[in-house]
């Protein structure tokens, strides 16, 4: 799954980045996939210069855009060394995309599903309670797009991502309307794990319309339990298909 489909999500692609967003993308999805491990040091300036065909000043200012993602330390007379995984700023939307370019990490998933399952009933349960008329018309229009999606992995994710999405903003809590991209991160890495097809995608509706139908009737109580076993089955099947 390309990680284009991830910036389309979040609204945020551009069609022409320039050329030290596009060396600081290829630098970073070689950091995210550990094809550069941390603690490295990276070759000086003139080098990534030559090797990327660009001039000193954009590989400055891509390194610059990393070192704003935690990823990277410039230190005088010493150079510019890869920080600890833990030290980088993972909920940035290029870190949560350019997961999608490295091989699949069952931690990571995992840690991302954990996050889910820490906030997403939670806000069922607050769409159900403070959900406008608009916003039950657009988690069902999701549903919808579920439904007329199932042969394609592509446009299913997506449309089961916007579905996630309407109802994170039918909460009403514009912090956890900012978490949407561990929900894009988590769907789009998963589904190179699961491989979905038309008949798993169809056995996924039913759950997702019984969450809808709780928030539309206003069940709080029931859109958080529908959504903990929602998430807790996706991560089980998960966790067989990365044990396999």
């Amino acid at each position: 799954m390309s990680e284009l489909v991830y910036y389309d999500l979040k609204r945020s692609v551009s069609m022409s980045p320039s050329l030290s967003v596009q060396v600081a993308r290829e630098l970073g999805r070689r950091i995210v996939a550990g094809a550069i491990d941390s603690e490295t040091l990276l070759d000086e300036e003139n080098t990534l210069a030559e090797r990327f065909k660009v001039s000193r000043v954009v590989i400055r200012d891509a390194v610059k855009i990393l070192v704003s993602k935690g990823m990277l330390d410039v230190r005088r007379g010493i150079g510019t060394r890869v920080r600890p995984r833990n030290d980088w700023n993972l909920l940035d939307d290029d870190v949560l995309a350019w997961h999608l370019s490295a091989p699949p990490s069952r931690e990571f998933l995992m840690q991302l599903l954990e996050i889910r399952l820490a906030f997403e009933p939670k806000a069922a349960r607050w769409a159900a309670e403070r959900g406008t008329e608009q916003d039950i018309a657009n988690i069902r229009a999701a549903c919808d797009q579920m439904e007329a999606s199932v042969g394609s992995s592509e446009g299913f994710v997506v449309a089961d991502a916007l579905f996630h999405k309407a109802v994170l903003s039918a909460a009403r809590n514009d912090i956890l309307t900012a978490i949407e991209g561990v929900i894009y991160s988590a769907l789009l890495v998963s589904i190179k794990i699961t491989n979905q097809t038309r008949e798993s995608n169809l056995k996924s509706i039913p759950f997702h319309r019984e969450v809808l139908e709780a928030i539309a009737a206003g069940d709080g109580e029931k859109a958080e339990k529908l959504t903990s076993k929602l998430l807790e089955d996706a991560a089980e099947r998960l966790r067989k298909e990365m044990a396999g």
